[in-house]
């Protein structure tokens, strides 16, 4: 018998879950189930996270299914998503998109898609500031670590499950330092998969090329935000979202489930469709290495929708035989239980092996020089009297090289037109300068009346500048 560690959830979370376990139980799954209890009734508890610290240990080491959960608005609650993914390593976010055509309607029939997102990083990192009143601060924070870990996921379960292509996405021409760095460890990590089809793409013209073709698409690779959204569209263009799985992967743990939210308007109806949550169940079975059973389940489910038999949200006059409800659909599956689909494709997953993650990220000393700051100031003026007001002069070794506004310069030489916030950007520059030296700045600029909410060291790299370049 395996552990495994399973949450209802919220709003239709407790249907689909019930719905779920009945089919599992049905197939005489070896599972010892352990239940946690997370989400909108722990928040309101006073946890910020939706999780109780002593529901740690339950979940430590075992595999984790779990149901959409109600995330309370304001408060300052955290994504209990994110929590969990953080503690446990769960860097790989993995999501098949098929097509079921013609049974389920899709403009898209060859639809066949796994959206392999990085889990931790970038903006999902949750680190924000409130600057001012009027400016708030999201920091995306992208690692060469990262990105080769989720990279180099990407290709192995592209090997090991007879992929060809491996796409990525990223928007490096604007963002040249975080997305930049991502394209950078692709570009690398390709070459030791030469069998491997590799391409990349800037995200916004590739989200529409996914959206209209994307047959032509096998692996995408993304970094997390990117990869939460586009993951979604893929979902819903493949024929519904509601039936996507959801597995979240790392090198100490495993999280399962449903791409969709908690629906709380459809709970205690009866209506909603498990088919996400069974299809990351059965993501979690191949985990675990019971294949053959995955291979069984996924079988049944395929042939209940062959058959027909549909909840509201595929259900479709002329392909749709029978509407039913989420209990029922779950009793069509277990009916199934040894049969296969005739005209969909067959589901076989005894052959799939786990992902080799582990590599030693070994490069050539890199020598970093501290070159100045960026000091962001809090000033309700516009630009002109705030520069008018400012002392342009240096402060010691420290020269005030360029004054910005959003990314844009305002001084020297900013034009009249540019419209301002009250966050300005001061760069001071050295030749050689130290921590003490930039402390003694700020301190001077506290002492000048301005308002200093934040500052950014600036290095080079072997020479290179480490920092973007204002926009003239």
């Amino acid at each position: 018998m395996i552990d495994v560690a399973w949450a209802k959830g919220d709003g239709i979370g407790p249907e689909i879950m019930s719905a779920v376990r009945f089919i599992l139980n049905q197939a005489k799954a070896p599972i010892n189930w352990h239940e946690v209890e997370i989400g909108e009734q722990v928040y309101l508890k006073g946890f910020k996270t939706g999780i109780d610290p002593k529901t740690w240990d339950i979940l430590r080491d075992k595999p984790f299914l779990k149901a959409p959960i109600t995330t309370p608005q304001g408060g300052g609650f955290k994504s209990l998503n994110v929590t969990i993914r953080g503690a446990f390593n769960l860097f790989a976010n993995v999501r098949p998109c098929t097509a079921y055509s013609p049974f389920v309607h899709t403009k898209h029939p060859d639809m066949n898609v796994v959206i392999i997102r990085e889990n931790e990083e970038d903006l999902y990192s949750g680190i924000e500031y409130r600057q001012t009143p009027d400016v708030c601060h999201s920091v995306k924070l992208i690692s060469r670590q990262g990105s080769r870990r989720i990279v180099r996921y990407a290709f192995e379960y592209a090997q090991q499950n007879n992929r060809k292509k491996v796409t990525c996405f990223t928007k490096d021409n604007i963002m040249k330092f975080s997305d930049g760095l991502f394209h950078q460890v692709f570009e690398e990590v390709a070459k030791e998969y030469p069998d491997i089809e590799s391409e990349h793409w800037i995200v916004d013209i590739g989200a529409a090329k996914l959206a209209d073709t994307p047959e032509n698409f096998d692996v995408v690779v993304l970094p997390n935000l990117y990869g939460d959204i586009l993951s979604d569209v893929a979902a819903q263009i493949s024929g519904s979202v509601g039936m996507a799985g959801s597995a979240n992967i790392g090198d100490h743990g495993a999280m399962f489930e449903a791409i969709h939210g908690s629906a709380p308007r459809r709970a205690g109806q009866n209506v909603a469709n498990p088919s996400g949550l069974l299809n990351g169940a059965i993501l979690m079975l191949i985990h675990i290495g019971l294949t053959e059973l995955a291979t069984t389940i996924e079988n049944a489910w395929l042939k209940t929708i062959e058959d027909g038999i549909h909840t509201y949200d595929i259900f479709e006059e002329g392909t749709s035989k029978e509407k039913v409800g989420t209990k029922e659909f779950a009793e069509a599956i277990a009916a199934r239980l040894g049969q296969t689909p005739s005209r969909l494709p067959l589901a076989n997953h005894t052959k799939k092996q786990a992902h080799s993650t582990q590599f030693k990220d070994v490069h050539d000393p890199i020598k970093r020089e501290l070159q100045g700051v960026d000091v962001y100031v809090h000033s309700p003026l516009a630009a002109q009297p705030f520069i008018e007001k400012l002392n342009l002069k240096a402060r010691g070794k420290m020269e005030l090289k360029l004054i910005t506004n959003r990314g844009v310069v305002i001084w020297p030489e900013g034009q009249p037109e540019t419209f301002c916030i009250e966050q300005y950007r001061l760069r001071f520059v050295c030749s050689s300068c130290d921590l003490k030296e930039i402390a003694s700045l700020l301190m001077t600029l506290d002492s000048e009346g301005l308002d200093v909410i934040k500052c950014e060291n600036l290095y080079t790299f072997d020479g290179a500048p480490g920092y973007s370049h204002a926009q003239i």
